[in-house]
């Protein structure tokens, strides 16, 4: 079957054409001898990209195989065709042998420490020292990623507790030398600025949340090229995750509190020094699947344009994990709009069409 895309077809920042093909499951530039059957009219981009979801996981913990498949139909309906897992504790390699469904690059579990972490999410490790040799394992369970948890709250603290590193610094690097060497990158959570400074120290490839960084932090990201997942979607529910934490642990709720108020003054001081902001929605645990288009819109709402958003919704992160967009011979995975959500982002909440490997699910 063949498929005329036939408008705005996006291959990337400033170089789009005004139609291309869809051949089998395959796109090409050139256009086919034999007449297409289907015509799709509108503005085309890559299929897009949630850089930090995790399917395969509910407030709970893992969740069975159905209801992971559901979450990933309600990514792939919104649009997202490649899924950036970020740490799920449950085996999802059969999605690989569904091609209805996104393609996914796993980060294996979540590593942090025994009650340091949120309960039935993560491998916890006992001992610090266990770190290096864990990276490898879940190297060797993941697609060319591991997570890190770097900080969470110390419950042991009493009234003082706080967000607070998991892992000594010197540890934390022999675990990115660790992936490295397996071929692994390495990406960390982190809320606090405590445990920013020793992830680039490490050499961490990416950081999730990163809320706490401070200016002078937030130039040593943008110096050292190191992605920040924004989450807004998650940190936009700091506020009450500080109301349930500030009898028992004020100063935590205050630090939520703060982080907060100032969230999207932080990410557009990210991108505004040179940071590469990804877009994730933290989809999974307490955030429903399937709202790429809501993080944007608060990606947006920070100060950061349009464009760039929906580049980093799409082309730009698919080129940063490797994964062709729109480019001769590569996997026919698009989503088509009636209006440019370049121009106007809310156009991303109403694709006219997505179509993975060729066939046209939405």
């Amino acid at each position: 079957m063949i498929t005329h895309l036939r408008g705005t077809v996006v291959l990337g920042d400033e170089h789009e054409v005004g139609e291309a093909w869809i051949i089998g499951d395959r796109l090409t530039l050139e256009q086919p001898v034999e007449p297409a059957e289907t015509t799709l009219d509108g503005w085309v981009l890559p299929g897009l990209v949630d850089v930090h979801c995790h399917i395969g996981l509910a407030a709970d913990g893992p969740v069975d195989d159905g209801e992971a498949e559901a979450q990933a139909r309600a990514d792939r309906d919104s649009g997202v065709l490649l899924v950036r897992d970020a740490g799920s504790p449950a085996d999802t390699r059969w999605v690989d042998h569904r091609r209805d469904l996104p393609r996914l690059l796993r980060a294996g579990r979540h590593l942090a420490l025994t009650k340091r972490y949120l309960r039935h999410y993560g491998r916890e490790l006992t001992d610090p020292a266990q770190l290096p040799q864990a990276v490898r394992e879940e190297a060797d369970r993941g697609d060319g990623w591991v997570k890190l948890v770097a900080d969470w709250i110390d419950r042991d603290l009493g009234p003082d507790g706080d967000l607070r590193p998991l892992w000594p610094a010197d540890v934390l690097s022999d675990a990115v030398a660790a992936a490295h060497a397996a071929g692994a990158r390495v990406t960390a959570h982190t809320f606090s600025h405590e445990a920013i400074d020793p992830l680039l120290d490490a050499g961490v490839d990416c950081l999730e949340h990163a809320t706490g960084a401070t200016p002078a932090q937030i130039a040593r990201i943008a110096a050292a090229g190191v992605p920040v997942t924004a989450t807004l979607l998650q940190v936009g529910q700091f506020e009450a995750i500080a109301a349930q934490g500030e009898v028992r642990y004020p100063r935590f709720a205050a630090r939520m509190r703060v982080m907060h108020a100032r969230r999207y003054d932080h990410v557009r001081d990210l991108h505004d020094a040179g940071v590469r902001v990804l877009v994730g929605t933290d989809a999974g645990g307490t955030i429903d699947h399937g709202r790429v288009a809501d993080e944007a819109a608060e990606m947006v709402r920070a100060g950061l344009p349009a464009h760039d958003v929906v580049a980093a919704a799409s082309w730009r992160t698919r080129d940063w994990l490797g994964v062709p967009g729109i480019a001769e011979g590569a996997s026919a995975d698009v989503v088509v709009y009636d209006a440019d959500p370049r121009a106007d982002v809310a156009a991303l909440a109403s694709p006219r069409a997505v179509v993975l490997r060729g066939v046209r699910v939405r």
